[in-house]
């Protein structure tokens, strides 16, 4: 196979350039993913480097994943021998292998977001009651964020500053949950990073290991990385300075998880004899889309300039639909999602629908909901955040490390074992008095008739607790992960547990799925198997249970959407104050950071750009008359289609599809609907519709230039439709 073989001119020069720093400015659509795996593929099969020689860093497992298939394709079994994965998973294994350095147990586990808030919400009683304040007053999610700050920049809390009042308590909380993870052997998501660049900097000898290792060093998504993901590449290319960094600052879009676009920035400053390449050329979207993300990111300081281009066709213009409110909205979406795939224009599953935050999305739920469509949601309840699913992670992490204080909470009264919230409390404060922790304190009141402040009943319970934590930590030394879970089950009796409650069936299938995915991790040996498992529970993402191939309309947040790839895409609540979001107004940086979200945005589409705003919009708990986004303005109208059920004066306009001709090939020219719709039905009228079968109207709403029909029907329920696109029949 040729390496290079269908590469246009800068992808083969990124992919040639093999000796010394390189930065690859990867446009959206450019085909960057492609370049790192030839890359990769070109240092092996024509370079002869050894694939156990080079590391490759991506930002999400499911891009990892993806990546691994591509190149076992180009190099087959040898594949396998490449570090390959994210930051955090990589750093994980480092750190199981030489953490102890440091003073890192090999089996500490890993503190998820839902962990961490929970320490930190024992954290903010103890120093609140140490410093005289009251923690109902400070949210334990501030001083998280403070905390996550802090260790992306490497600050420890001895270095954090102590001004002010509002620092030291800051400084305070840091210490206290530093001092509680190291009490549970447990390390959060920025540890991960943070730590190994400490092994780093206070163990030379092995950094040098590391280094003499990886003689090649990639990273995708440069602009997304922190301070501490910024020094940990610099460490590991610090010997053979072999690095390759691919990304976009455009694409720079989490500065709220710490990511610095300073880092893709300044590298040509740090690394004064880096090439430079430009991926300009966009294989993903028409001309028109193209254009319009360039007109909105053009505004933008801090890029580095670079020209997109296809030899796409023209395609159809951005489609600007205002409404008269947020409910419309919806409705228009979901009509036009069905229009689309009525004409066979595009599928289900070509159609996302993208929004500034997650509240927004519960009308687009509701609208697809009562008009029967099907959808899927990127960001809700994970498969591992689920309560049945965080009990039986808890009890598996007990298994590895006793000493986890957050899990030992959650499940030591769970199934109901009668130890209540009290002797939990006795517990804890007794544990925290004689400076041990929950486990320590729990072996002691377990083997003893006088320790501790509890009665002979308590006691009894909390012993028989701490038989099944002793038990379950020695079997799964020997024992699978799935081996391990089987175990838990059986001796707490959880699945009796679930199954007495309403929905019990439901949560008990989420177990057995569970165990499905414990199976997969059954050729390691005894507790490999159980660590290599929770790791990469713990670490999973939303997007890395993204299916592509159910037919379905993907609802998301723009953050989400990153690295995702639509036919048709909507984007709405396209006003000031809801895109972009209200706290940009006071802050350059921030509204810069708006401003490449909607540039993502408009890019992850094929064919079709649709941007909506509403006239009203009901939000967090407020109505307001909303100014149409700056962003909108920033489009040349000759880019452009108006449309929608209302005009730009804010009177009745024109119907949502009247004028809309597509260039788009494969996709038909719409049918107008009316610009104004006749009402020809009434109260208890019954009616036919050619998918929801018989039903009786029981309530009719004016819309702008249509009616918003509700109808009961025998087999599928209420359903709220609009009038112009029901098709509804008289019956009788």
């Amino acid at each position: 196979m040729d390496i290079i073989a269908g590469l246009n001119t800068p992808q083969k020069e990124a992919v040639e350039t093999i000796e010394g720093p390189i930065l690859i400015l990867a446009g959206p659509g450019s085909g960057k993913t492609r370049v790192i795996t030839h890359r990769i593929a070109y240092l092996v099969k024509e370079c002869g480097v050894r694939p156990r020689n080079i590391l490759a860093v991506t930002f999400t497992n499911k891009a990892a994943r993806e990546m691994g298939e591509r190149l076992e394709r180009l190099l087959g079994g040898s594949a396998r021998e490449l570090t390959l994965g994210t930051f955090h998973a990589i750093c994980a294994r480092i750190l199981r292998q030489k953490g102890e350095e440091i003073g890192i147990d090999p089996h500490y586990v890993i503190y998820d977001d839902e962990d961490q808030l929970s320490l930190m919400k024992q954290v903010v009683v103890d120093v609140g009651t140490s410093m005289r304040f009251d923690p109902k007053q400070y949210p334990p999610r501030h001083f998280l964020s403070k905390v996550s700050t802090a260790k992306s920049q490497l600050v420890s809390p001895v270095q954090y500053p102590d001004q002010s009042y509002a620092d030291k308590m800051v400084r305070q909380c840091y210490q206290r949950y530093e001092f509680l993870l190291g009490q549970s052997k447990a390390l959060d998501f920025d540890d991960l990073i943070a730590r190994t660049v400490q092994l780093f900097k206070e163990r030379p000898e092995t950094l040098a290991r590391f280094q003499s290792r990886y003689h090649h060093v990639l990273v995708d998504e440069f602009q997304d990385t922190n301070i501490a993901q910024y020094v940990l590449t610099g460490q590991l290319a610090g010997k053979y300075r072999n690095i390759c960094v691919v990304g976009d600052p455009d694409q720079s879009i989490y500065t709220w998880r710490q990511a610095d676009i300073r880092n893709i920035l300044k590298f040509e400053k740090d690394y004064p004899n880096a090439k430079v390449v430009l991926l300009e050329q966009n294989y993903r979207s028409t001309k028109n889309i193209l254009a319009a993300a360039d007109k909105v990111i053009s505004v933008n300081v801090q890029r580095k300039k670079k020209k997109l281009w296809t030899d796409n066709e023209a395609g159809a213009t951005i489609k600007v639909v205002l409404t008269h409110d947020e409910q419309e909205e919806a409705q228009f979406v979901v009509a036009e999602v069905e229009r689309l795939v009525k004409e066979r224009a595009l599928s289900l599953k070509d159609c996302v629908v993208l929004y500034r935050v997650n509240a927004q999305s519960r009308v687009l739920e509701d609208a697809f909901v009562r008009f029967g469509v099907p959808y899927r949601i990127i960001g809700g309840t994970r498969f591992y955040q689920r309560r049945e699913v965080k009990d039986m992670i808890a009890y598996l992490r007990l298994a590895v490390n006793p000493h986890d204080t957050v899990s030992l909470r959650r499940v030591i009264n769970v199934p109901q074992r009668g130890i209540g919230q009290r002797t939990v409390g006795d517990l804890l404060n007794w544990c925290g008095d004689k400076g041990v922790g929950a486990y320590e304190a729990l072996a002691l009141a377990a083997g003893s008739d006088t320790e501790g402040p509890f009665t002979p009943r308590s006691r009894k319970v909390l012993a028989e607790f701490y038989s099944i934590l002793k038990d379950l930590t020695g079997a799964s030394k020997e024992q699978t992960a799935s081996e391990t879970l089987k175990m838990i089950i059986e001796r707490t009796a959880y699945d009796k547990y679930l199954l007495e409650d309403e929905d019990g069936e439901d949560r008990w299938e989420n177990i057995r799925e569970l165990t499905t995915v414990t199976h997969k991790y059954d050729h390691l040996d005894g507790q490999e198997s159980l660590t290599s498992f929770l790791e990469e529970a713990t670490l999973a993402t939303d997007i890395d249970n993204y299916d592509g191939k159910a037919d379905a309309v993907t609802l998301t947040t723009l953050h989400q959407a990153k690295g995702l790839e639509f036919g048709a895409v909507f984007i709405v609540g396209m006003e000031d104050k809801v895109f972009p979001h209200a706290r940009a107004f006071d802050d350059a940086d921030e509204m810069e950071e708006e401003r490449r979200l909607c540039y993502v945005g408009i890019t992850r589409a094929k064919k079709l750009v649709y941007l909506l705003h509403a006239e009203r919009r009901s939000f967090l708990g407020s109505t307001a008359n909303n100014i149409p986004s700056q962003f909108l303005k920033d489009i040349p109208e000759h880019l452009i289609s108006r449309a929608g059920t209302r005009s730009e004066t804010g009177t009745p306009g024109a119907s949502s599809l009247n004028g809309w001709v597509s260039k788009s090939p494969g996709l038909q020219e719409p049918v107008a609907a009316p610009a104004a719709v006749k009402l020809d039905l009434g109260l208890a009228d019954r009616v036919r519709h050619e998918k929801f079968g018989e039903g009786v109207v029981v309530a009719i709403a004016p819309l702008s230039n249509d009616y918003q029909v509700t109808v009961a029907f025998r087999g599928a329920g209420v359903k709220k439709l609009i009038l112009s696109y029901a098709r509804l029949e008289k019956v009788g």
